[in-house]
């Protein structure tokens, strides 16, 4: 079974490579400054005591107030697995560091991300819709796509 790691434990080992770019952490995942993404990542990958080898998800989420960047990654070696995050605030351009210089398989997950939320990875080498034609008109997955204006008021306080 694979040991998922604590993002607290990840967030130490961080902190002693990349002292300023953990901004909080918990035990699921660790959050990076949005600009450093793609080093983090590249150390953890390269590092011989995570080798965080392969990419399983990245994956995007809309929280209104801002944009969350998730990514799921696994060392083989070690039968470890991570979660990285990062925020970018902002509704109308939130940009990212690309990490498909990292593990290939980013290449494809960051053009989802911009094709159905709208963020940009800053140094992807062909950031284009994968999912929709050119000249499609918004981010469908974004909670303002069809029903602007932001912030919702949920019912009931919730």
């Amino acid at each position: 079974m694979t040991t998922a790691v604590l993002g607290t434990d990840l967030a130490g080992a961080l902190r002693q490579r990349f002292p300023d770019v953990v901004i909080d952490a918990d035990d699921i995942a660790v959050w990076v400054t949005p600009e450093s993404v793609s080093d983090v990542c590249a150390y953890l990958k390269a590092d011989p005591d995570h080798q965080y080898d392969l990419l399983n998800l990245l994956s995007a989420v809309d929280y209104v107030e801002y944009f969350e960047v998730v990514y799921h990654m696994t060392s083989i070696s070690r039968n470890a697995s991570a979660v990285v995050k990062t925020r970018s605030y902002g509704r109308n351009e939130p940009t990212v560091a690309s990490v498909s210089g990292v593990w290939r398989g980013a290449h494809l997950h960051e053009r989802e991300a911009y094709d159905l939320m709208g963020v940009s990875f800053f140094g992807h080498p062909d950031l284009r819709r994968i999912l929709l034609w050119e000249g499609f008109e918004g981010h469908p997955l974004r909670r303002d796509y069809l029903e602007p204006p932001l912030p919702y008021k949920w019912p009931h306080g919730g």
